[in-house]
């Protein structure tokens, strides 16, 4: 499986999570990795859409409420993991060890190819919100 994940996360921990899943088969990408650092969000959504087999992870909730933005999401056909609100307040390293939390059930729910937009919580409950875009 292959997970991007967008500017609103740090690289590290994009990295970090590739390290620690690659022994199953898993592709992490940072934004940076593939395109500029300031790339619009439609342009980077637009192209995984023609690659296909991407899984987002994004900390830009807002980008789920901005109207062309959210038809960029609806004609990708990506599926994403938006970082609910609360994650913009923690400091790097609980952000880190929450999102490590997240992963497995992450992967698993991808795996079972559930597909859409969904909410992750800054406090793990391991269920996700699902979000109409």
């Amino acid at each position: 499986m292959r997970f991007f994940f967008d500017n609103n996360i740090a690289p590290v921990i994009a990295l970090s999570l590739h390290e620690l899943s690659k022994d199953d088969g898993h592709r992490v990408v940072h934004l940076r990795e593939k395109f500029a650092v300031d790339t619009p969000d439609i342009i980077w959504i637009g192209s995984l859409a023609t690659e296909k087999w991407w899984t987002v992870v994004s900390g830009d909730i807002q980008m789920s409420r901005k109207k062309h933005e959210a038809k960029a999401w609806q004609d990708s056909g990506l599926t994403v993991f938006f970082l609910a609100k609360g994650w913009n307040n923690l400091k790097f390293w609980d952000k880190a060890w929450r999102i490590v939390r997240w992963w497995p059930s992450i992967i698993e729910y991808v795996e079972a190819d559930n597909k859409g937009a969904f909410i992750v919580s800054s406090n793990f409950n391991g269920k996700f919100t699902r979000i109409n875009l």
